[in-house]
């Protein structure tokens, strides 16, 4: 008899909403407030990505990337088709996204996207978002998509859909998320 060994977890229960642009925003987009600057990276360091995966995602329980393997950020990394864009602020990351661009399929995600805790609730999402959107649409293709789901912040989905978004679904998961990784998970969400 073969043993099988798992690894122990919390039990994460969310509902995880897909949308999609089929065409670019019309109207012109906001300006990033006066101090911000947004660049794509020309590489990103597996250090400096886990510091802005964990960061952001802290509070949302993001973990699929905190329990990946380094080798595997850094093949996630090298990808052509990923990008990564830094929100900075004063000379510090103040938010990031990370653009999935797949040319055969004609459509770019928008893998992840947010601001780091101390840039929340500061009137910076929709300038940002909407940076998010025109970068995507500027990788090429016919289609953006995104996804939320209830473990982020509230505002992300009413977000999405101001900026032009359409959902396409709603579907409940249920997450394995590894005890190890330390993750503060709302009462909400468990199973």
């Amino acid at each position: 008899m073969a043993l099988s060994l798992v690894e122990p977890a919390q039990r994460v229960v969310v509902d995880v909403t897909f949308l999609r642009m089929a065409a670019p925003p019309r109207e012109a987009a906001p300006a990033l407030p006066a101090g911000l600057r947004l660049e794509r990276l020309a590489r990103c360091s597996v250090a400096f990505y886990r510091y802005l995966y964990n960061t952001v995602g802290q509070d949302y329980v993001w973990w699929l990337r905190r329990a990946a393997s380094d080798a595997e950020i850094a093949a996630i990394l090298a990808d052509p088709g990923v990008s990564i864009h830094v929100l900075y602020e004063g000379g510090e990351p103040a938010g990031f996204f990370e653009l999935e661009h797949r040319a055969a399929a004609g459509q770019t995600n928008i893998a992840y996207f947010g601001l780091l805790p101390h840039a929340v609730g500061r009137g910076l999402g929709k300038a940002f978002l909407r940076a998010a959107v025109d970068a995507a649409w500027a990788e090429g293709g016919a289609l953006v998509t995104v996804n939320t789901c209830t473990a982020d912040h509230a505002r992300a989905l009413p977000n999405y859909l101001a900026a032009g978004f359409t959902r396409l679904r709603t579907v409940r998961e249920v997450w394995p998320v590894p005890l190890r990784l330390g993750l503060k998970v709302p009462e909400r969400l468990l199973a």
